[in-house]
């Protein structure tokens, strides 16, 4: 396969397993209200419009018709469902086209315009818009595609078609569980997004959409007052991180003239000095106003106030958001932008002083919950808190083998409190 068509297919099916999510939301949001109705009707024993005119020539139509509307809110969540497998079945065939084309390295980085020596290997699916133009300030929409990604990638798909799949039993009789569903694909886009968002602002759409799923799913029994003050609390503490994070984008680009991961990674590495233990250097404060709002997405101390209260969503959600997915972000955002933070000794040292606080502090607080779900809360933030300390003493590939595999452990022990309380 040549040059441009294996970028056309890579390009495709990236791209195809971003807007899938987001393709089943916006359907399911649009006719979520419908689907119910016709439902309501058809159980009720009234017919549809299009039912009655095919009744008369074509009954089996109508049969199908009315068949299709007392089922219209399974067949939706059905939906939801199949969009995210399709995406995991998308993510899976990227995985194997990257894998062929490193195995052509001095291609790969001749098409992407590399020294033939980097061992690095990126490859950015670029849609054509440029998403911000504003002076020396170009932001295009483009995806980053690499090992770290791909991992994100799967685990996010992977992790949450199963989820998805669970909740069609797990919600099946709430009444409000095609919206629900389309939350979930909501957040599935968005932080699909966030792994796979080539530049910082591209990544924070992303970072900002999966809080505000967050937000929406641990309030989604909102009538319940509990619930809707775990939701705002959520969204509050994360805004105090999401400062930190915009402040650490914006002094970003002061000192390297580009929000692009992948440059700002290539410039730290290559020419920025280093600066050691004590120094506050440019590179330092970067490192730590990034962390504040990793601690804030991550639930590191002192913001991780807002993660056990956050089980009061459906248990589903606990597995998928607050266990396996959207609270390892600043785990993969630190570890992206790694040859940053290895060239400020203090960063590191505070992530893996924060690391460690955390992760003994909540252990310690976990053993004596009563609650099975905080329990498992309190674990989520510990595990957490291992994550960073293996950041903050370089070992950051350990720290994403940890994040893989915690994705799956501790999603399997949510879904199976869920089916115990």
């Amino acid at each position: 396969m040549g040059e441009t068509e294996s970028d056309t297919l890579l390009n495709t099916l990236s791209l195809m397993g971003l807007f899938l999510p987001l393709a089943g939301f916006i359907v399911l949001a649009l006719l979520g209200d419908d689907i119910r109705r016709e439902e309501e009707e058809a159980k009720a024993g009234k017919e549809g419009d299009l039912e009655a005119w095919f009744q008369g020539f074509l009954p089996p139509v109508a049969a199908l018709l009315r068949w299709v509307r007392a089922r219209g809110t399974l067949l939706a969540n059905a939906l939801a469902c199949a969009v995210v497998v399709a995406s995991f079945a998308l993510a899976v065939r990227t995985a194997f086209r990257y894998h062929e084309l490193s195995q052509q390295p001095n291609e790969f980085r001749a098409a992407y315009g590399l020294p033939e020596a980097e061992s690095y290997m990126p490859y950015q699916p670029y849609l054509g818009i440029e998403w911000i133009s504003a002076g020396p300030l170009q932001v295009p929409f483009a995806l980053l595609l690499d090992p770290l990604s791909l991992v994100m990638l799967l685990v996010v798909t992977g992790v949450g078609s199963l989820i998805h799949i669970y909740s069609l039993g797990y919600m099946a009789h709430d009444e409000d569980r095609v919206r629900y569903f389309s939350y979930l694909n909501l957040f599935t886009f968005f932080m699909l997004l966030l792994v796979l968002g080539s530049s910082l602002p591209l990544m924070f759409v992303g970072w900002e959409g999966v809080g505000l799923c967050s937000y929406l799913l641990i309030g989604f029994w909102f009538r319940k007052k509990s619930a809707s003050d775990a939701g705002l609390k959520a969204f509050v503490v994360n805004r105090i991180g999401d400062a930190g994070l915009l402040l650490g984008m914006l002094v970003a680009f002061y000192a390297f003239g580009t929000v692009d991961l992948f440059q700002i990674v290539q410039v730290a590495h290559e020419s920025a000095p280093k600066e050691a233990f004590g120094e506050w250097g440019t590179l330092t404060a970067i490192a730590l106003l990034l962390f504040v709002g990793a601690c804030g997405k991550s639930a590191q101390v002192p913001l991780h106030v807002w993660l056990p209260d956050a089980m009061e969503g459906p248990t589903p959600v606990s597995a998928l958001i607050h266990a396996a997915t959207m609270v390892t972000a600043g785990v993969y955002m630190v570890a992206r932008l790694s040859p940053l933070y290895a060239k400020s000794e203090t960063a590191l040292a505070v992530v893996a002083i924060v690391g460690t606080v955390t992760a003994l502090m909540a252990a310690t607080v976990a053993l004596v919950q009563t609650d099975i779900k905080r329990v498992l809360a309190y674990s989520t933030v510990s595990q957490l808190g291992y994550m960073f300390a293996a950041c903050g003493v370089g070992a950051f590939g350990v720290a994403i083998f940890h994040l893989f595999t915690h994705a799956f452990f501790k999603a399997l022990l949510f879904l199976g409190s869920g089916s115990v309380i």
